[in-house]
């Protein structure tokens, strides 16, 4: 056992220093070991049917270092990919509400935030809501939430200014047909619309800062807001679009009625099942992920990206072709996805782990597939009483988010 142990491929560590590149190459190094480590695994298994409680856990040491790594990686992407807050275009009008806004954080003084917002005919009362923050912090917590918020960042996004965006869907188009020169035109049947709804939901965040905090001229506040809220709205999202029930949320993909794809029906995501109850198929489990991708239209596997959570990832990661290739892939580069059987595999913790019945497993094109609304404006309503003496920022902004086509998703379904 020790002779194993000090063969073990060493497994650095990807917190050691705050270069990407560097952090990446040992990303590599870590899968190359995990390679060697699980070939190994099989090899056991077929010389002696089970493998080396060693080598096996081994392999889960480095499984575990490589989830670790990549959620290194991506964490020192988005700190890097972190812009300075400026005015957008430097006008006297941006400057003038930048300003306000930071003597709003700062010292509560709300005469000339309150000025501002009646000049922009967007005024609004703190007991109604607070203000508006500049519109780079908008801009700001928008792009970071698209970085972060694993199904915003695949998803088709919309800004809307009302409560609720209402897109219309053809159920059936107009009659057409082919006809002669000279035949006669029959006139055709009109098409049929219905429409689908996505209201908007108060999301909110309500950082805490000390008194020193916000007197220090040197913190950037409005980046010191943006930054606390971002973490905070993405897990949210994140939850809400996969699962959320529609509720004072956002309604998820996984919430709406599934069925077998054979008797797949607008306004129903079809599944395709494992053939086996809480597991893959214990003979060529790959084949059933095959079907899923095929049960994709043409159109839709163009732009078509997989979503699970790290625990499936880790089962997936194992699975190899017929030619012995392992199905996953590790990403090309840092700060793009990993690739299974071709196609990019997101990374969503909201999924659910695989189980009797569940669903872990989601393929399709999610630009076209799901809409995310959001409703103009992040406002910020400042605190200084209910946590003295702490002052609290309370923040909030809309969003809703639901299927617009059910025909660009597809689930795994892990059942006989």
């Amino acid at each position: 056992m020790e002779n194993a142990m000090k063969n073990a491929p060493e497994v650095k560590s990807a917190g050691s220093g705050d270069d990407v590149s560097a952090a990446f190459d040992e990303f590599m190094q870590a899968f190359e070991a995990f390679r060697e480590t699980n070939d190994e695994r099989l090899g056991q298994i077929e010389r002696r049917f089970s493998a080396d409680v060693v080598t096996t856990e081994k392999m889960e040491r480095i499984d575990a270092a490589l989830d670790e790594q990549k959620r290194m990686i991506d964490r020192m992407l988005v700190k890097k990919a972190r812009p300075a807050l400026e005015a957008s275009a430097g006008t006297l009008a941006s400057l003038e509400h930048k300003n306000a806004f930071d003597a709003y954080v700062r010292r509560g003084d709300e005469q000339a935030l309150r000025s501002v917002e009646m000049k922009a005919m967007s005024y609004g009362s703190g007991p109604d809501g607070g203000y508006l923050v500049p519109d780079e912090v908008e801009t700001e917590i928008g792009k970071r939430l698209a970085a972060i918020s694993p199904i915003r960042g695949i998803a088709s996004v919309r800004q809307v200014s009302g409560a609720v965006l209402k897109k219309p869907f053809s159920v059936a188009g107009p009659a057409v047909g082919w006809v002669g020169e000279t035949d006669a035109r029959p006139q055709t049947a009109a098409g049929t619309l219905a429409e689908l709804q996505f209201p908007t939901m108060e999301l909110y965040a309500m950082p805490a800062a000390t008194a020193s905090l916000l007197d220090d001229a040197a913190v950037d506040v409005e980046q010191w807001i943006s930054a606390e809220v971002e973490i905070a709205f993405a897990e949210q999202e994140g939850a809400a679009f996969i699962t959320g029930d529609g509720t004072n949320k956002p309604t998820g993909f996984l919430s709406y009625t599934t069925v077998d794809e054979a008797n797949w029906a607008w306004g129903k995501l079809g599944f395709v099942k494992t053939g086996a109850d809480g597991a893959f198929a214990a003979s060529d489990p790959s084949d059933v992920l095959v079907e899923t991708i095929y049960a994709l239209k043409a159109g839709y596997r163009q732009n078509a990206n997989w979503v699970m959570n790290r625990k499936t990832q880790a089962v997936i990661r194992k699975l190899k072709d017929a030619q012995g290739h392992y199905l996953w892939q590790p990403p090309a580069g840092p700060g793009q996805k990993a690739m299974l059987m071709g196609f990019p595999l997101v990374e969503a913790e909201d999924m659910p782990d695989i189980g009797s019945g569940a669903t872990p497993i989601a393929f399709g094109d999610f630009q076209r597939g799901y809409l995310v609304v959001d409703r103009m404006g992040v406002r910020v309503l400042r605190d200084p009483y209910s946590a003295k003496p702490y002052v609290l920022f309370y923040t909030t902004k809309r969003v809703g988010g639901g299927v617009q086509d059910f025909d660009a998703i597809k689930l795994l379904k892990f059942a006989a």
